[in-house]
């Protein structure tokens, strides 16, 4: 089949591989772009992250925070000038709000916006008109624990609670709240830094474990090892894999030479009681959006002809 510029342009963003290497994968797996990506980490050529996801899309993360309990917003805006406005930041700040109350994205937009009769949906849509872009409410999301704490992150806050990376982390115990609290944030921020998969390996999505022992597996046979070595070096491979993409098997970025895991462990002396990481979350901002890109030349061009 024909592979487009456009094709191989994509995939050279997805991996960074070359102009060659990537139009032959494509030629390879017949335009598959997933496959594509595969070919090229099977060969050594791609150090392509599955995680990765182009990050367009402008506005702010807003976090709010209650009695053991957190939320997290995404509201977009179409540039970054318009996030730094401070009617803007006020309306993310109040859906934070709206979400520590109401928690998912669906009752969030359906819930009244602070101080009037109309829902956030409403009140974003009548926004556009005064701070003179398309806004929109995109996400929300809440943790919520019995005993213990849920921390809070914004990292490179522009405002309180305002940025373009937070994080929400969870931890349940009978001790120490403010311990809890104190330690959740430093969590919070190693989950900033690393972006984990999965708190454990066993919330991983089996499919792509399968897909991650396939490609080692391919890998090491490039070796011409026996099977049984293979196996293990598989193995070796699959436990390396966990340890950069499980939250508790992570080395803890405050203390590298111990796991997020035994630093949990380590806290609980503070803490005065057992404590379990039990749930994350990370929103930075635009992930899985990609804006139009648009060639500056060619529009000039085309309003000339206009």
């Amino acid at each position: 089949m024909s592979i487009s510029a456009a094709q191989v342009k994509e995939l050279r963003d997805l991996t960074g591989a070359g102009m060659m290497d990537c139009k032959a994968a494509l030629t390879e797996t017949n335009g598959n772009m997933e496959e594509a990506v595969d070919w090229l980490r099977k060969k050594g050529i791609s150090k392509a992250d599955k995680k990765a996801g182009r990050t367009a899309a402008e506005g702010l993360i807003g976090v709010d925070a209650g009695v053991r309990e957190a939320a997290i917003v995404e509201v977009n805006s179409e540039t970054d000038f318009v996030a730094r406005n401070a009617a803007f930041q006020e309306i993310v700040a109040n859906v934070a709000k709206v979400a520590l109350a109401y928690g998912t994205t669906e009752a969030v937009a359906a819930a009244k916006y602070p101080g009037s009769d109309k829902s956030v949906t409403d009140t974003i849509k009548d926004a556009v008109g005064t701070i003179g872009e398309n806004l929109g409410f995109r996400r929300s999301a809440k943790l919520t624990v019995p005993h213990g704490a849920v921390a809070t992150y914004v990292h490179n806050a522009v405002a309180d609670g305002l940025g373009k990376l937070g994080v929400l982390v969870a931890i349940e115990t009978t001790g120490n709240e403010h311990a809890a609290n104190a330690f959740a944030r430093q969590v919070a921020m190693h989950v900033a830094a690393t972006n984990p998969l999965a708190l454990t390996a066993e919330q991983i999505d089996p499919a792509a474990v399968e897909r991650e022992k396939a490609i080692f597996a391919d890998q090491a046979r490039q070796t011409g090892k026996p099977e049984a070595i293979i196996e293990k070096m598989v193995e070796g491979r699959l436990r390396k894999f966990y340890e950069e993409v499980v939250l508790l098997k992570q080395a803890f970025v405050l203390n590298p030479d111990i796991t997020v895991e035994k630093a949990l462990k380590d806290a609980e002396k503070e803490i005065g009681a057992p404590a379990k990481i039990t749930a994350y979350l990370r929103f930075a901002l635009g992930e899985g959006i990609e804006k139009e890109e648009t060639d500056f030349a060619a529009e000039v061009a085309a309003a000339v002809k206009k």
